[in-house]
């Protein structure tokens, strides 16, 4: 009996893992990566968002998540994988930069659809 549930672990684990679709799964990655979630910088669909303003020498100025909806997935990558002006370093993998990407491009085929 023990030898029977051994073989078949692997097998409901598989079988289980598929709850949430990828789409669902590229939503929960955006939204809470590694603690720090993209909307926060980069707005709830990639379109960008300031974060902050603050005066600098007398000069009012504004911090901004840039918009990452239009980059193309080669920059996308690149991107993630450097640490740039405040942007955390998360160390994600291919598979969820992946997911990321999709999320962020999820309306693309519905707008090429309306034209």
């Amino acid at each position: 009996m023990k030898y029977i549930l051994f073989f078949l672990t692997p097998l409901l684990l598989c079988g289980s893992s598929t709850f949430i679709t990828p789409m669902e799964y590229a939503s929960q990655l955006y939204k809470n990566p590694r603690g720090i979630g993209c909307q926060n910088c980069h707005g709830e669909n990639g379109e960008g968002r300031v974060i902050a303003n603050y005066v600098h020498k007398k000069k009012h100025k504004s911090f901004v998540g840039p918009p990452i909806n239009k980059i193309g997935f080669s920059e996308f990558y690149r991107v993630l994988n450097k640490r740039k002006r405040g942007m955390p370093r998360y160390f994600l993998t291919l598979e969820e930069i992946k997911a990321l990407y999709l999320y962020l491009h999820k309306n693309d085929k519905k707008r090429h659809h309306d034209k």
